[in-house]
């Protein structure tokens, strides 16, 4: 490849170029047999009606269309054996395009405008924002640099579509119709300087169907339903002064090494995210309402599944605390079903006794085993009375529910030996029959039995099925049998394990003690580990199906995401072919829609998760208990990133796919 155009080697060859499109059964030629040379420097305007196939011969000429037919040669290399990329790095190395309609990006200022071309050459930002502000200072619009598209007059736009053709060389202007928009005194002033480009060494080519337009130019080829009818030097100049001038202007501005089969740039992945991100934004804030719904979406969803999944981490907490506080290393004990067994007087079970209790408690790996008989009865004391249950049990009764006075003591050992009557109140009790004074050595009557008070337990709260803990009097267990119920039967024995890994195997051990000592099975075990993974499973299906109401929440946000970003490519396809046109490849439209679609999600994800946890913290403030978890959170935002991710990703790809002459010519 040589490393400039010479007279001899001429910069643009087309050989006998077609063009057809085919619609259906119907066929139309646009181009039929083009064959032209251009050389560097030279100031061509191709002339012609509307319909000639003129546009059609731009767009190839500028790698933005390939002919049906016919070789297309670049600086000496076939075009055709380019591919995308390829093809996107020649437009933005070789070519800068002025389009009749200017084309501008209507989010962008003026800078930025200037500036798309050097984004996809990865110029650096501070590098590219200095040429492109001295690009329009140099072209008269120093006062008008950050203005938008429509803050700008018709002639001060096509200023800005000519800079940003300028921005990464410009070595061929291809200006398509520059003047059709302009009034008579701003089309004089953007011929005066494609000339003054033309003169500076720039190779302009001029599509007009304007005999006065292309009378600026040194050639002028006419063309008609698609076939060249003339190809001579403009009226105003001679063949001679032609060549001189394309001579002088090619020495004044040397050709950049242009290689057809230049292999791609690197890749920076970290400044190319960032300036896509760059672009979000500000597309984003263009569209500020119709992003603010997109946002509202994803911040729901999000919201949702931090508030939704708090609160059931919160009530499975609660629940399994509850659990808990019973004992998870208990195995209960108590009497078989119907048809076993003797019936006491009362009709109750009566197979457990308190030498069962004691056998129990001679077992390996066994803490404790407490016999506990519960009555209902009548507690008076101060002239006050309330029913409460009352609870005869051992002197181990604290250890095995590890539950200790906070007033006084608990009876032991000598009081149930004695028959003592004694008792140690629940704070429920303790309030309802002495206030706020100390209950402490005064006496209770329960069903008429006078009981001297030793103690006052620790506040528990509620159980986990719902009953209130402290309303309970403990009284010692050869008392209660022998002035309180009559029997001596046991509702309960509750033997506490040492280790919880052998639960299972202690309690097959309790089970065949209880069979040898009565014969037959007329008992049950309650194992509390077991309730409290069934507790924690019954919570964990909970919070899954509260999880998964909320992430329909967060996939109807997604959609939301993927409808708005296919109307946003619906939209900007005009934008999508500017950028082609000045150089952007497949992965740079994919890349910029995709980020589109991240950056709205990652906001909305954020915002979701600020307001689910601040929704979640009320409910917990004034409702019910919630647990926040920051693993939950995190997934919650990659979620809702990741969902933009994915439904950002089909309509990124529409626009990747895009031709750039069709996204060019949409409305």
């Amino acid at each position: 490849m040589s490393s400039g155009s010479t007279r001899e080697t001429a910069l643009i060859s087309l050989r006998d170029v077609r063009k057809r499109y085919v619609n259906g059964d119907v066929a139309v030629d646009v181009l039929r047999g083009i064959s032209l040379d251009i050389h560097a420097g030279e100031f061509v305007a191709i002339m012609g009606a509307s319909g000639s196939g003129k546009s059609t011969l731009m767009h190839i000429l500028g790698c933005l269309d390939k002919p049906s037919a016919g070789q297309y040669l670049f600086n000496g290399e076939d075009v055709a054996t380019l591919d995308a990329d390829q093809l996107a790095w020649l437009r933005r190395e070789a070519f800068g395009f002025v389009f009749q309609s200017y084309h501008l990006i209507a989010a962008g200022s003026a800078t930025e405008n200037v500036e798309v071309p050097a984004v996809y050459a990865g110029m650096g930002r501070t590098e590219r924002h200095a040429r492109a502000r001295a690009l329009l200072s140099q072209l008269g619009l120093a006062d008008r640099l950050d203005h938008r598209p429509n803050q700008l007059s018709g002639g001060q736009q096509q200023r800005v579509s000519i800079a940003r053709a300028l921005m990464n060389g410009g070595h061929i202007i291809l200006a398509d119709e520059p003047t059709g928009a302009l009034d008579t005194h701003s089309g004089a002033e953007v011929m005066t300087l494609l000339g003054d480009l033309a003169r500076e060494g720039h190779t302009v080519i001029l599509i007009t169907h304007d005999q006065s337009v292309a009378a600026h130019a040194d050639r002028v080829i006419e063309i008609s339903d698609g076939e060249i009818i003339s190809d001579a030097p403009s009226s105003s100049q001679s063949v001679t002064e032609q060549a001189v001038a394309a001579d002088e202007s090619v020495s004044q501005r040397a050709l950049p090494v242009l290689s057809a089969r230049a292999t791609h740039p690197p890749v920076s992945f970290i400044p190319e995210a960032l300036e896509a991100c760059s672009m979000a934004l500000r597309s984003l804030r263009s569209n500020l309402f119709r992003t603010l719904l997109t946002l509202l979406g994803v911040v729901i969803g999000v919201g949702s599944v931090v508030a939704m999944l708090a609160i059931g981490e919160g009530a499975r907490a609660s629940v399994l605390e509850r659990i808990s506080a019973m004992g998870t290393n208990l195995l209960v004990v108590r009497p078989g079903f119907e048809g076993f067994g003797r019936r006491s007087a009362d009709g109750e079970m009566a197979t457990l006794t308190v030498e069962d209790a004691l056998a129990l408690s001679g077992l390996p790996n066994i803490i404790a085993s407490v016999p506990e008989n519960t009555s209902s009865a009548t507690a008076r004391a101060a002239g006050r009375d309330t029913s409460t249950r009352v609870n005869a049990t051992s002197a181990d009764y604290p250890l095995l529910r590890n539950w200790q006075p906070e007033q006084g003591i608990f009876f032991g050992p000598d009081d149930e030996r004695r028959y003592a009557a004694v008792a140690v109140i629940g704070q429920t009790v303790a309030r309802s029959l002495f206030g706020q004074a100390s209950p402490l050595g005064e006496f209770l009557l329960l069903n008429n039995v006078p009981f001297q008070v030793i103690g006052v337990m620790s506040e528990q709260g509620a159980t986990a099925w719902g009953d209130d803990a402290d309303d309970v009097v403990f009284v010692p267990l050869s008392t209660g049998s022998l002035r309180l119920s009559g029997q001596r039967h046991l509702r309960s024995v509750t033997v506490a394990v040492a280790d919880v890994t052998q639960m299972d195997m202690t309690e097959a051990a309790v089970a065949d003690l209880l069979r040898e000592r009565h014969g037959v099975e007329d008992f049950r075990i309650r194992n509390m580990a077991a309730i409290v993974e069934t507790a924690s499973a019954a919570q964990n299906t909970l919070t899954i199906l509260l999880g998964s109401i909320a992430a329909i929440s967060l996939l109807v946000g997604g959609i939301g995401v993927m409808n708005i970003m296919l109307v946003s490519v619906t939209e900007r396809t005009r934008e999508i072919g500017v950028r082609m046109a000045t150089g952007a490849r497949t992965r740079n439209i994919l890349q910029q829609f995709l980020v589109e679609a991240v950056v709205v999600s990652a906001i909305g994800g954020i915002v979701g998760v600020l307001i689910g946890v601040g929704v979640a913290a009320v409910i917990g403030a004034l409702v019910m208990p919630v647990q926040f978890s920051v693993p939950i959170m995190v997934l919650a935002f990659a979620c809702a990133a990741g969902t933009g991710l994915i439904f950002g990703f089909a309509p990124a790809l529409k626009a990747a796919r895009l031709d750039p002459v069709v996204a060019l010519s949409a409305e």
